[in-house]
């Protein structure tokens, strides 16, 4: 079995949805602490012709608090959100194919962080006809009080796993040695680039998966979810 393990993002970019479509089973952490400079509950978009943030506002919390322990403020205004999408892009090719799925994760109304990104990933992954497992991995018994590799190897133990995949950014991270004296092989994942035109303006690079969905037909998308990567 080959896995994947990451903490959940909001809308993030499309290597993410390569890394889950590249595994035969996507971990979500859930119990990890929520990092406030981090992407968590931020992305980017394509806005007059350069790239601007969007977030969920949180309820203030301890900055010990993991990620299931956070909640969305009161003020998240659902429909303000989906305006700005709207503004910035009903002039884009793929807006109204795009537009039902985007609602579907915006209009989500589970207030625990958690939950809310959890759901967008899953109803990402069904418009993008990505068909692996996922869990949350605290339904895996395994030593929370791990960190890092070593919680990593213990959830691919847990799980029978033999190969674990991570996004090339993380390669100092972990250690191919450590990995194979548990039985497990260590991949990397590297996106290819993936240039489309966008209004007919500079490209901007690496947005939220929103961007790629209102530019790309949809079975363009797909098919870049599913083969347009390297593993090394």
């Amino acid at each position: 079995m080959k896995i994947a393990v990451m903490q959940p993002y909001f809308l993030p970019y499309i290597g993410y949805f390569q890394l889950i479509a590249a595994v035969d089973r996507f971990v979500a952490y859930d119990r990890i602490k929520y990092t406030k400079k981090g992407w968590i509950n931020r992305n980017r978009f394509l806005l007059n012709g350069t790239d601007a943030v969007f977030s969920l506002p949180l309820r203030k919390g301890s900055d010990t608090l993991d990620v299931v322990e956070r909640t969305l403020a009161p003020e998240f205004d659902r429909a303000k959100l989906l305006a700005q999408f709207a503004g910035a892009y009903r002039r884009a090719p793929q807006f109204a194919a795009t537009y039902a799925w985007l609602e579907r994760v915006v209009q989500h109304d589970d207030d625990n962080l958690f939950g809310y990104l959890h759901h967008g990933l899953v109803a990402t992954c069904e418009h993008l006809d990505i068909r692996t497992g996922m869990t949350v991995s605290s339904t895996i018994e395994h030593d929370e009080s791990l960190k890092g590799q070593d919680k990593v190897l213990a959830l691919c133990q847990a799980l029978g796993a033999r190969d674990y995949v991570n996004p090339i950014g993380g390669t100092e991270l972990y250690s191919r040695s450590d990995f194979a004296s548990r039985g497990v092989s260590l991949h990397f994942l590297k996106t290819r680039p993936f240039e489309y035109a966008q209004f007919g303006q500079p490209f901007v690079p690496w947005l939220s998966i929103v961007d790629v969905l209102m530019f790309n037909p949809l079975d363009v998308v797909r098919a870049r979810v599913a083969h347009h990567y390297d593993l090394t």
